[in-house]
């Protein structure tokens, strides 16, 4: 597999990150918001309420543009749209951006993930499925992996972050409640829709506090991340929410500010409750990640 190849993969694993796990972040909603601006009380009630009915849908269309500013051969802008949903933790996106296509002369304007039962997909593209039998997904199974190694330490970390990529929108709103500094902005028109606009800062300690998978790590491990993060100048994540008349986000807004540069994700919401009837390619058109590798270290 080529150069491209593979970046094109790291960009696709990259973004998938964000869709399933910032974006997870990102499913809140309100009920019936007044017009008039809301106490910290009343904000509260309106998110807590929303955290219902926005899990009860278990789905919906997403629209989602990363931009990266400063951080080298990764800066650039990458676009997401397509379906996701998180009871179970299922998407089916295009991709397609600079993010993308940078260093890779040639390559294939847009690439479609999927994800499903634990296990990602990505179409590489019909140039470089003739680099590979004429198999153009390459499938990236990292529970398999995990279960393969026989360790059983590394399988419960990377299953218990697999289980975690995609949550339940719910746990991503209550952790919004912790946001000491949440408010309510007032009435916005979004994509045609009337909404009310909300927004909070989050700490990296408080968002790592709600993954579960975080929870596998040793004090060392954890210790030694937080003190990562802070070197990297990362302060917390400032996010802004459009809440729906029906209660539902219509968009979400997250900036993180690092000492390298900025990342700034923008995420519009529809169609809550869409059917996300995802499948899998077939397995005669994949190409196992995981298998490759193996077959390289055994060479």
């Amino acid at each position: 597999m080529n150069k491209s190849a593979w970046k094109r993969a790291g960009v696709a694993l990259a973004a998938a990150a964000v869709v399933t796990g910032v974006a997870g972040c990102q499913d809140g909603g309100d009920a019936k918001a007044a017009p008039e601006k809301q106490g910290h009380g009343d904000v509260t009630k309106v998110i807590q309420a929303a955290y219902e009915k926005t899990s009860a849908a278990k789905a919906a269309k997403v629209k989602m543009t990363m931009t990266m500013e400063g951080v080298g051969e990764g800066s650039g802008t990458v676009e997401m749209t397509g379906v996701q949903g998180w009871s179970p933790a299922v998407m089916d996106i295009t991709m397609k951006g600079s993010m993308l296509a940078a260093g890779n002369p040639g390559g294939p304007e847009q690439m479609r993930m999927v994800m499903l039962d634990q296990v990602m997909y990505m179409d590489m593209g019909a140039a470089q499925a003739a680099e590979m039998d004429g198999k153009r997904w390459m499938k990236l199974d990292l529970k398999a992996a995990a279960e393969a190694s026989g360790d059983k330490a590394l399988q419960k970390q990377m299953t218990g972050g697999l289980d975690n990529m995609n949550q339940d929108p719910a746990q991503q709103l209550a952790l919004l409640l912790d946001s000491p500094d949440l408010k309510h902005v007032g009435a916005e028109k979004v994509n045609g829709m009337e909404t009310q606009h909300y927004k909070g800062t989050l700490t990296f300690e408080q968002m790592l506090k709600a993954n579960e998978s975080s929870k596998l790590l040793s004090k060392e491990d954890h210790d030694k991340l937080i003190a990562n993060v802070k070197k990297a100048g990362l302060k917390g994540y400032d996010t802004e929410l459009w809440v729906t008349e029906e209660g539902y986000p219509a968009r979400m807004d997250v900036g993180m500010t690092m000492a390298q540069g900025t990342m700034q994700i923008r995420a519009d919401y529809s169609d809550y409750g869409t059917k996300t009837a995802v499948e899998a390619p077939p397995a005669k058109d994949t190409v196992d990640l995981f298998a490759m590798l193996k077959e390289l270290g055994q060479g």
